[in-house]
């Protein structure tokens, strides 16, 4: 497969109801509170979640358990991180509780850092996240220039020769493959938040967050 076929695709579902789908999670991503650190802060512990786990199964336990991430114990939080169903409950509980120490800073933070500085903060200071985590946490409090690089992502590139299958993704490799998705969202005249939604659908026939 080449380029032009998932271009194609993707122009194709740009004229389907999904074009609708997209339009409202990225205005639902833009419309989260930003003045709320409470709520960057649960948003930045789902995506703590994330990394190396189901994203699906971490919209849930956000969902059931969020206000949990702001006050349990590392004992109680990961308790019922176990409880529902994640692989590293004691791991996750203890980076949600050493973030803790950022909470109330987000709001600053993220107003006094330019994007790119911001991406590399979050990737260096918050335990657990890497480039793709700290983009998607951006992604989901409505930045939209950042690529969220991740095995889904690599499969779709990899079959349409866009890319070859890194070994890893160090910092380097991922800014190449995140060069790439900024081509193609240019040829798609979209943001690469936007590029995203579109790939994750084709890849798995959902869009979430």
């Amino acid at each position: 497969m080449k380029k032009m076929d998932l271009i194609n695709e993707i122009e194709s579902l740009k004229k389907s109801h999904i074009d609708n789908v997209v339009s409202r999670k990225i205005q639902d991503f833009k419309n989260i509170n930003k003045n709320s650190n409470d709520d960057l802060f649960k948003e930045l512990c789902f995506c703590i979640l994330t990394a190396n786990f189901n994203a699906e199964k971490s919209i849930k336990i956000q969902d059931e358990i969020g206000e949990s991430f702001l006050s349990d114990s590392k004992e109680d939080l990961a308790n019922k991180l176990k409880q529902y169903g994640h692989r590293f409950p004691n791991t996750r509980a203890e980076y949600i509780l050493d973030s803790r120490k950022h909470k109330d800073k987000l709001n600053e933070i993220i107003q006094n850092h330019n994007n790119n500085n911001l991406r590399e903060w979050f990737a260096k200071n918050i335990k657990g996240l890497g480039f793709k985590e700290a983009s998607h946490f951006l992604r989901n409090i409505g930045f939209d220039d950042f690529a969220i690089i991740d095995f889904h992502i690599v499969d779709i590139l990899v079959r349409h020769n866009l890319i070859k299958r890194p070994n890893s993704l160090s910092k380097k490799r991922y800014l190449e493959i995140e060069s790439v998705l900024e081509e193609l969202a240019r040829k798609l005249d979209l943001s690469l938040a936007e590029l995203d939604l579109y790939l994750w659908y084709l890849e798995t026939g959902k869009i979430l967050k």
